[in-house]
This record gives C-alpha cells, structure tokens and sequence, in this order.
C-alpha cells in the first residue's frame, strides 16, 4: 500500500514537471532530483559530496559542450583531494566515485534538461516532442517496474542475478520489457504525431533494458556498501536513488536514439 500511495503522489508531480511546468521550474526540479540523488549515492559509495554537489549543479546549468570540461576538472580537483584523505588507502577509491557519481547523476539529469529543451517538433497538447520524450523516458521503466514487480512476485522462479539482487527474477525481467513495450507503442506514436510504431517499440525495448540494467547497477553499489535501500525518503520505495536508478540508464539511452533520429531524418 505505501507503494502505491508513493507512486499517487510522485507520478503528477513529475507529470506536471515535465511537462507542463515553465522551463525554469524543470531545471529547478532536475536540480532538486539530482542533489537527493547524489546525496544518497555519496553516503552509499563514501564519494566526498560537497565538490560534488558543486560540480553537477554546475554541469546542468552550463552548456552541454562545456559538460565534459567539467568533469575533467572534476578529476583533477577529485585526484588533489586525495592528499587530504586521512587514509590514503581509500584516497582513490573516494576519487573515483566522486567523478563516477557526477557523470553518472548529474550527467544523465542533464541529458534530461537537453532532451526537454532540444527536441522542438510538434506533440500533443502543442507540447513539443522534448517533452513527451523525456515523459517517455521516466514513465517507461516506471510501468516497466510495476509490471516486474507483480509478475515477478506471483510467478518469479528464476533468478536473474542472485549475487546483487536476489528478489529479481528473469519472469520479472520479461514483465517489464512487455509493460513497457505496450507503453511505447501507445505513448509515443499518440504524443510525438509522425513516429512509426516500430520505432516506438525499438526505443521502449532499449531503454527498458538500459533501466534495468541501471536497477542492477545500483543494486550492485548497495551490496558492496553492504545496505538495502539508499535511503528512507519515499515509502515502499526506499530512497530517492531507489526510485530513480533505472531512469538514470534510459534518460541518456532515449537521448541518444532521438538525437541519432533526428540527424538521420535531417
């Protein structure tokens, strides 16, 4: 039940987010996203948080062709941190996760922001298609995750990956490629008017497996850290990352196919 009165609220936040806020607000609400998520993957992975903080919230707000330039110095400040570390046996290993954490969070909610904002064609509601791509690409491995999450639960017998998430089950896995099949091939063709089903259908099948193998990577942080959740923060979800691990994987994953699409339709 908490599951499901978390997702009540959460789902017309983020719909009301992405699609219909100002552009100002969206930024606002990938910054707040971005941070809670960071902040639970700092205390998992042990990364140093505040040069991380301040380098994602620096990438979201820079242009995407100064992003990589940013976490190049990122690098670089992350390696002199070492010299403070108290213990330079874990120096490295801090380092190492504080650049990985700001590529991986703050560079994938920035691809969010250019997949909103670059994509100007025509959608429904006279939205533009940015919008219902990003919409897409947050609600497809939420569907998805519901459809694992109770076909697994009734009829999981295998396992998909017992050393990191031992309640997954290959059942689930397929679950969730299907719900989130059927989503694609409603959704985009209805909202993105001039997609072809079978393009709709591709992306949904690709950027479900990317989520679930985000699902997967972040669980794989969490055993390591030796923890089950990242944090309390959402009822029935656990933390913030908890929620938001498999869209980490398929908001970058649909950005690219778009952008791929859209020069090859150039």
């Amino acid at each position: 039940m908490k599951r499901v009165l978390t997702a009540l609220v959460l789902v017309p936040v983020a719909v009301y987010s992405v699609l219909f806020s100002p552009p100002q607000f969206l930024v606002a609400a990938v910054a707040m996203f971005s941070v809670l998520c960071y902040r639970e993957y700092a205390r998992i992975t042990d990364a140093w948080a505040a040069p991380g903080y301040a380098a994602g919230l620096l990438i979201l707000i820079a242009p995407l062709s100064q992003a990589a330039l940013i976490v190049f110095l990122t690098a670089l400040a992350a390696l002199s941190l070492t010299l403070s570390s108290e213990d330079l046996t874990k120096g490295a290993a801090r380092a190492a996760a504080l650049v990985m954490g700001v590529a991986y969070i703050f560079g994938s909610w920035k691809t969010a922001i250019q997949l909103a904002t670059d994509v100007n064609s025509p959608g429904l509601w006279h939205l533009t298609a940015g919008r219902h791509w990003l919409m897409f690409a947050l609600m497809v491995n939420w569907i998805g995750d519901t459809g694992a999450y109770y076909v697994g639960r009734k009829f999981g017998r295998h396992k998909l990956a017992p050393r990191i998430s031992p309640g997954k089950s290959w059942e689930g896995s397929v679950a969730s490629a299907c719900t989130s099949l059927i989503f694609g091939v409603v959704y985009v063709p209805l909202a993105i008017t001039g997609t072809p089903v079978w393009i709709a259908a591709l992306i949904a099948l690709v950027a479900n497996a990317a989520g679930q193998l985000g699902d997967l990577a972040e669980s794989a942080l969490k055993r390591g850290a030796g923890v089950k959740d990242s944090g309390t923060m959402l009822p029935g979800h656990g933390g913030m990352l908890d929620r938001l691990d498999s869209s980490l994987f398929s908001i970058p994953v649909v950005y690219a196919l778009v952008m791929f699409m859209s020069g090859f339709k150039a």
